[in-house]
Formats: structure tokens, sequence, C-alpha cells
């Protein structure tokens, strides 16, 4: 309504978006480079999305393949293993998410409590491993568990213990791809915590100190629940993406070995070694269609729960 009362009119209304831009153009001109490689990277692919109805034909072209329904959609889920695969991906991940946001909430509150002197020396050591490629921490992951060389087989051999064949063996790896995956993400995640912290009002913890609150009891009543809505908006994004594995992680880690495959095969690597075999990327382009909508609903969901619980903590 305008200030007379009658509607606001298309003129008025693009009036003023024009004049809201004007007055923050300086941002807009900023957000530019981000919205482009959006545009370019994010939404002008999904174009590409109709190859998984297809059956793509390089000679034909996008739009000149014929239709074929679900039909690439039948490749995965026929599969004898599409259960194992999904299972691995879903209970990963989850993992993941627990995992990762724990500790990193941990190291987030002590280094709030370390020094300011020592706390960068602290962030870059625990950041550092956020930068390595899985390449290179395959190779160090390597460097530890190879058979008779590693170095855990040599510190077995020093204790007078049995070395163990780590590559062969698919009971070790659960526990041991959770770890490598702590180890390099949960310092970045920690990073983020720990702005959240130091965002919190001192006078909290102030006002605390002088009621005799002990280090636990802020952790607990002062310093958890204010970073509660940042929590809840990583746990959303993270559920999203619950059905998306990480190929480095479960493709270099285990070296791609074949006796693994029970404990450590997820549906990206699955997809990779079946796809290069035969080729068809219709077939990759449906399940890739298929983990973006399952994540999509998940977030969805995932939100509408939060929302019931707590209308603050929810996205939107």
């Amino acid at each position: 309504m305008s200030a007379s009362g009658a509607p606001a009119g298309p003129k008025n209304r693009i009036a003023a978006e024009w004049q809201h831009f004007k007055k923050n153009k300086e941002l807009f001109l900023l957000s530019l480079p981000a919205v482009l490689f959006k545009l370019v990277f994010s939404y002008l692919p999904l174009v590409g999305l109709i190859i998984a109805f297809k059956s793509y034909r390089y000679d034909l072209g996008l739009f000149g393949s014929e239709w074929n329904g679900l039909d690439n959609f039948k490749f995965f889920f026929s599969s004898e293993t599409a259960l194992l695969i999904t299972r691995n991906t879903i209970l990963y991940n989850f993992g993941f998410i627990v995992l990762t946001t724990v500790f990193a909430l941990l190291f987030a509150m002590m280094m709030n409590e370390v020094s300011k002197t020592f706390v960068k020396l602290y962030q870059t050591s625990m950041f550092l491993p956020h930068f390595l490629s899985w390449v290179v921490v395959g190779y160090v992951t390597l460097a530890f568990l190879e058979q008779d060389r590693g170095y855990l087989d040599s510190l077995f051999a020093s204790l007078g213990w049995s070395p163990v064949n780590w590559y062969q063996e698919a009971r070790h790896w659960p526990y041991l791809l959770n770890i490598v995956h702590l180890w390099k993400t949960v310092g970045f995640s920690a990073l983020v915590y720990y702005a959240g912290i130091i965002g919190i009002d001192p006078s909290y913890y102030e006002a605390a100190k002088i009621d005799g609150a002990t280090k636990w009891q802020m952790a607990m009543r002062i310093t958890l629940p204010l970073l509660t809505p940042l929590i809840v908006v990583l746990f959303i994004v993270a559920i999203g993406g619950i059905f998306r594995a990480d190929f480095g992680l479960f493709f270099f880690i285990p070296n791609n070995s074949s006796f693994l495959y029970s404990a450590t095969d997820v549906i990206d690597t699955y997809v990779y070694r079946s796809l290069r075999n035969l080729g068809d990327v219709g077939m990759s382009a449906a399940v890739g269609l298929y983990q973006s909508v399952v994540g999509f609903v998940l977030v969805l969901t995932t939100n509408a729960v939060i929302k019931k619980l707590n209308r603050d903590h929810a996205l939107w």
C-alpha cells in the first residue's frame, strides 16, 4: 500500500527497487563475481539434467538424443550392492557430522581458554590439514599403514605384536576413515565455532564468574546455548549432503583396494568404477540427480522438524 492507502503500482515498485540499488550499488558490485560464479557453475549446468532421462549420444548432442524415461536410474537401483553402498554412504556421513561437531566444539572451547599469544599457532596447526588434497592425505595414510614398511607395523613389531594387513582387512576401516576425516576437517569447523564463541558478549561470562560458576558450567549454560543457532544451521547444511560422499576420501585413502569394498564403497566410488567401464554419462547424471533430490528433501525435512521444536533456530 502507498502512503495514501492506494495499492503500490508496478512503476512505484520498480522505482523503489531502483532507489534501493542506487543506495547499495557498492555492495551489489562486490557481490557480482560471486553471483556470476554461481550462475555459470551452478545454474546454467542445470540444463544438463535432461541427460538423466535420455540415451545420450555424442553425435546427436544434448537435445537430439532420444528420451528413455527412467531407464538410467535402473542402473543404480537394480544393482546387487545398492543397499550396501547406500547404507555405507549414510552411516559414514552421519558419523562424520556427529564426530566433527563434537570435537570442533570441544577444540573451539579449548582455544577460547588459551592465551591470545598461542591461539594463532593452534589455529594454523589445526587448519593446515584442510588445505591438503586427499591424494596427499592418502600417501600420508599409506606411510602409516603400508604392510611391513608402515610406521604402525614397525611399531607393532618393536612391541612384539603381529603386523596387520590394513589394506586387506575391511573391519578396521570404519574407524580409520572416521579418524582420517576428523583429522582433516575438524580444524576448519573448530575455527567456525571459535568465531562464534568470540562473538559472544563477554559480560555473560563476567556475570557468571561473579556468581561463582565454573568453566564447565559456563560452557554448558552460556557457550553451548548461544552457539545452538550456528550448530543447527551447519547441521542442516550437512544433512543436505548426507547422500553425497566425499569421493577423494573413499577412493584414495583405502587405496581403491577391492578387499575393502564392503566397508569403504559408497555411492560415488561405485558409480565411478561402474561408469569407467560403461562410459554412460546418462547413468552418471541419473545418480547425481538422485543424490541431489534426496539431499534437498532431507534439508526441507530437517528444517521443518527444527522449526517445530524451536522456530528461532530454523533456516527459514
